[in-house]
């Protein structure tokens, strides 16, 4: 190791105690972590790109530094999604470090990747207190019925109101209106238990009728609209 000529000069002063890094929670125990293998954990990370046009949420589970389950869900960029499937299959397999210095396509998923580290080397993951983790496939259960992302579409403007496009139930297919045209209430589809059933043998038209519900005051409701032809 090189040193500048003022350090060379100087006189050694001996350190003292040696106190190691603050211990920090996971899965159920106080871990002191030295190594990237110290490290385990199941938490989120939230990402977006460069102009803000796209976000995504990334879910790992790591187990001893290494990265056993990843969950990538993406918004508002139709590249992003193919990134996501990019990321998918780089992810598994690769230390918490590698992956921290992996080009994961889209600048969405690297900032993800990003925040989740934070989380994960400062024991703030959702599994911090709980012995021993989350089996592999806990990051599934952030999903909908069907295995499908839960995501809500809301468009509105000033001149002609509010229109719900899709909830965490599903897709809207129509909002009901009340005398004043407030919305009081919507009929969707659960899109991914009706897919769900289709998969397994039921007849389309069957699956979608099977599927539809209804939210807050849609019965006999003044007035019907459809949110994306009225």
């Amino acid at each position: 190791m090189n040193c500048s000529h003022e350090v060379e000069r100087m006189c050694t002063v001996a350190k003292g105690p040696h106190h190691g890094p603050a211990p920090i929670p996971e899965e159920g125990k106080w871990v002191k972590a030295y190594q990237i293998a110290d490290i385990s954990g199941l938490s989120h990370g939230i990402g977006w790109c460069a102009p803000q046009q796209g976000t995504c949420k990334l879910t790992l589970n790591v187990k001893n530094g290494i990265i056993e389950e990843a969950l990538v869900e993406t918004l508002g960029c139709s590249g992003m999604t193919h990134s996501a499937a990019m990321a998918g299959e780089i992810l598994p397999g690769k230390t918490l470090l590698e992956a921290l210095n992996t080009d994961l396509v889209c600048d969405a998923i690297n900032v993800a990747m990003r925040e989740i580290f934070l989380q994960l080397v400062y024991g703030r993951t959702q599994t911090a207190f709980s012995e021993d983790g989350l089996p592999i496939g806990a990051g599934l259960e952030d999903l909908g019925k069907g295995l499908r992302s839960q995501v809500g579409t809301i468009f509105s403007s000033n001149v002609k109101g509010v229109r719900y496009l899709e909830m965490a139930e599903g897709y809207i297919i129509s909002v009901a209106l009340d005398d004043k045209n407030e919305a009081i209430g919507y009929k969707f589809v659960r899109l991914g238990k009706m897919m769900e059933d289709i998969r397994h043998g039921v007849d389309p038209k069957t699956a979608y009728e099977k599927n539809i519900g209804v939210y807050g005051r849609y019965d006999g409701a003044a007035k019907y609209i459809d949110p994306r032809e009225e």
